[in-house]
């Protein structure tokens, strides 16, 4: 166990979720000065931590009862409705509850209207960027929830972020984060199209993309492929992208807005993601 000397009036930070993104997320707080506490369900997940200020709490309600803000870093809403309820009783009155996963925002206002009447704010804060660009400090952070919450975390999201934006009502940051990926993966489908129709043609096609990343049709979708998403993680990352759109999908349901047409082409991007990247490998 380590411990950390913060600065005055800065917050105690909880974190739950050290994963391929939690990990870096949480080990920038500490280093940006912030007193750590975190929890695990196996010991062997604070391991990495060794030589990073923190101190380890015994039960996710002992890492609630000492925190002002505690944030969440974990696979789905179920798992942080779960780990919210645990911690509820035990949290502060002013506490925060943030939550840097991927989710539909139903959910995010459900969680919110729960909290209030224990004077416990929640944001929804979903993160883009991967672990590389954790790592390197330099996610993108959409934020949503209210005001004064948000003031009192921007200086943690800014300890590893490049950009924090804050969107608005409980909910936002879903929203854009959703709209993100599926915008990625529409992105994915419109590069298998161009390289079927290349296929048919007498070109280089290895040249050609090198060419389209430096010229107006480059995108994020261009350049991941080969670096971040890679022939040895495709088929994970193309199940968790085909999982995101239909989180996509009910969250437009959930607002009354017919988006099949966009549901079923960003699936169709997540799905073709393993050919797509075999193709430029073959």
């Amino acid at each position: 166990m380590n411990g950390t000397t913060a600065p005055k009036n800065t917050p105690v930070v909880g974190f739950i979720g050290l994963g391929d993104q939690g990990l870096p997320m949480a080990s920038a707080v500490a280093e940006a000065g912030f007193a750590l506490r975190v929890w695990a369900r196996r010991p062997a997940s604070l391991e990495p931590l060794a030589g990073i200020p923190h101190q380890a709490a015994d039960s996710v309600e002992d890492l609630a009862a000492s925190c002002d803000v505690v944030a969440l870093c974990v696979g789905t809403d179920e798992d942080v409705e779960r780990l919210i309820a645990q911690m509820l009783p035990h949290l502060r009155s002013g506490a925060i509850v943030v939550n840097h996963g991927t989710g539909v925002p139903a959910i995010a206002t459900r969680l919110a209207e729960q909290c209030v009447a224990r004077q416990v704010a929640v944001l929804d804060a979903p993160v883009s960027g991967g672990r590389t660009a954790a790592e390197k400090k330099r996610l993108t952070c959409m934020v949503g929830g209210p005001d004064a919450a948000f003031e009192q975390c921007r200086p943690v999201f800014e300890a590893f972020s490049a950009h924090v934006v804050h969107l608005g009502q409980t909910g936002a940051g879903q929203t854009a984060k959703l709209f993100n990926n599926a915008l990625l993966m529409l992105n994915q489908r419109s590069i298998a199209d161009i390289i079927a129709l290349v296929d048919q043609l007498d070109l280089d096609l290895l040249s050609l993309l090198d060419v389209l990343k430096l010229a107006s049709g480059a995108s994020a979708a261009l350049s991941l492929l080969n670096t971040m998403v890679r022939t040895d993680n495709v088929e994970h990352l193309s199940k968790v992208e085909a999982l995101d759109m239909e989180l996509f999908d009910q969250a437009m349901r959930d607002a009354g807005i017919r988006a099949e047409e966009v549901t079923e082409r960003g699936l169709s991007g997540a799905r073709s993601l393993p050919a797509l990247l075999t193709r430029l490998n073959g």
